[in-house]
């Protein structure tokens, strides 16, 4: 069965993301990802190109579970600057549809001070259910 979005009757539309998923599966857990790539290291110093590696890290990672994107249910995401993410706003949407497609499960966003490695701007962690 695959996941299906809440909406819960007489509630604005959530842009870009789901107030609730239900879905049945195996759960797989993927660990904060952030936008280095394979060999760890961090191609771009850009919040939008950070966001995109990272995104296509957890991808990588639902792919090697036999997942697809269409299995994430959940993306909580940790931000060290508030501004630069509301500021790009355009430019976060587009790069998320460039990995995501029109996928958007339920979503958390976090401000953080920092992350453990220096150079990161942003962490996703997410959950996927895969299919039996």
């Amino acid at each position: 069965m695959p996941a299906i979005t809440v909406h819960p009757e007489g509630w604005k539309p959530a842009k870009g993301y789901a107030n609730g998923m239900v879905a049945e599966g195996k759960v797989l857990f993927v660990g904060g990802q952030i936008g280095w790539t394979a060999e760890q290291v961090f191609e771009t110093h850009d919040f939008i190109g950070q966001m995109t590696q990272a995104l296509r890290n957890i991808v990588d990672v639902v792919e090697a579970a036999g997942g697809s994107v269409s299995d994430i249910v959940r993306l909580t995401w940790f931000v060290t600057d508030k501004d630069e993410y509301l500021r790009r706003q355009k430019e976060v949407g587009q790069a998320y549809r460039e990995v995501m497609g029109y996928h958007f499960p339920s979503m958390t966003m976090v401000v953080v001070a920092g992350l453990v490695e220096d150079e990161a701007m942003v962490e996703i962690e997410a959950t996927a259910v895969l299919p039996q």
